[in-house]
């Protein structure tokens, strides 16, 4: 049996995990002190994922770029073909707080969306 040790993200105590698998399975979590510990381990071991934030080019904006982010998580291995999506995209301003800037991000049905409003000059 193999044990993998993490430090959980799902509150803020940063709990130290230990996981047991077998193969690909789930045997066990310890360490953790609340229900969210077993849950991100259990996620992270089978299924990883993760919400990815980069920005974009903005033409005719007050400001040159926008902050933006995943609108859900999307898989951890799509994580570079997403960076690489975001690499080709400029957009107009007006741009405002949760606009949607690009629509099933990398085939991940997830789309990607503005967090700052940035007003045009």
């Amino acid at each position: 049996m193999e044990k993998v040790q993490l430090t959980c993200i799902g509150c803020p105590l940063g709990c130290p995990l230990t996981v047991e698998m077998e193969g690909k399975e789930v045997k066990s979590v310890t360490g953790n002190t609340c229900p969210n510990g077993e849950a991100y381990a259990r996620k992270e071991m089978t299924n990883p994922t993760r919400i990815v934030t980069s920005s974009v080019r903005v033409r005719g904006g007050i400001l040159n770029v926008v902050s933006v982010k995943t609108a859900s998580d999307i898989p951890k291995g799509k994580i570079f073909d997403c960076m690489r999506a975001l690499g080709d995209v400029d957009i107009s301003a007006p741009v405002t707080i949760g606009q949607v800037i690009l629509r099933n991000i990398a085939d991940t049905g997830v789309d990607v969306v503005a967090t700052k409003n940035v007003p045009a000059k």
